[in-house]
């Protein structure tokens, strides 16, 4: 199955999820799919299923997409589908967007910066079916970044119940409770199923 991805970090942790349905996973480069899809969707379900439906046109293979980010009520479910461009510059860093949130953000108390990431999963197969999932985790948007691990806004992002962001939680814990990690039970189910009635 193609990752309709070539983000490292996205690789890691759809494999190590579908790890015993033994799912031979590439990337999209790995599959000589040399493109980015344009995502022009209004929510992340939409720009899931453009980047599978590529790459499973592209290549006639199964493909599995990820589209995720972050939704923070005060700022009106910014920045949501535009998560990874949200300065409006692709080639900024993590650090920019966080800045960026923490700037609009201001010094609004922390009961007021609830927040979730969003994760919507979407595999193409090539006679048309398609399957999809969606995962979320709830928590806060803290004042400052704490933390190593994760990528994106996880160092601002404290989860309901927890003392550490998502950036100083360990890989596997992140996969416990994650957005990604919660879209990605969802889907695993869905496709046991479905290839089961095969």
């Amino acid at each position: 199955m193609i990752l309709a991805s070539n983000n490292a970090h996205k690789m890691e942790e759809i494999r190590a999820i579908l790890a015993d349905l033994g799912i031979d996973l590439v990337s999209q480069r790995e599959a000589g799919c040399d493109f980015e899809v344009d995502e022009t969707g209004t929510t992340f379900e939409e720009n899931a299923y453009l980047k599978a439906a590529a790459v499973t046109a592209a290549t006639g293979e199964s493909a599995i997409a990820d589209d995720s980010g972050l939704e923070v009520d005060a700022l009106g479910g910014e920045p949501g589908v535009h998560s990874a461009r949200y300065t409006g510059n692709h080639e900024d860093s993590d650090e920019d967007r966080n800045n960026l949130v923490l700037k609009k953000l201001g010094d609004l108390p922390l009961e007021k910066r609830t927040a979730r990431f969003v994760s919507a999963i979407c595999c193409t197969f090539p006679n048309g079916d398609v399957l999809r999932a969606r995962g979320t985790i709830e928590g806060r948007i803290l004042f400052a970044p704490r933390g190593e691990n994760g990528f994106g806004y996880d160092p601002l992002f404290l989860p309901d119940g927890y003392d550490k962001t998502t950036a100083e939680l360990s890989p596997e814990e992140k996969n416990a409770i994650s957005h990604r990690g919660n879209a990605l039970r969802i889907f695993k189910e869905e496709l046991r199923n479905y290839y089961a009635h095969k």
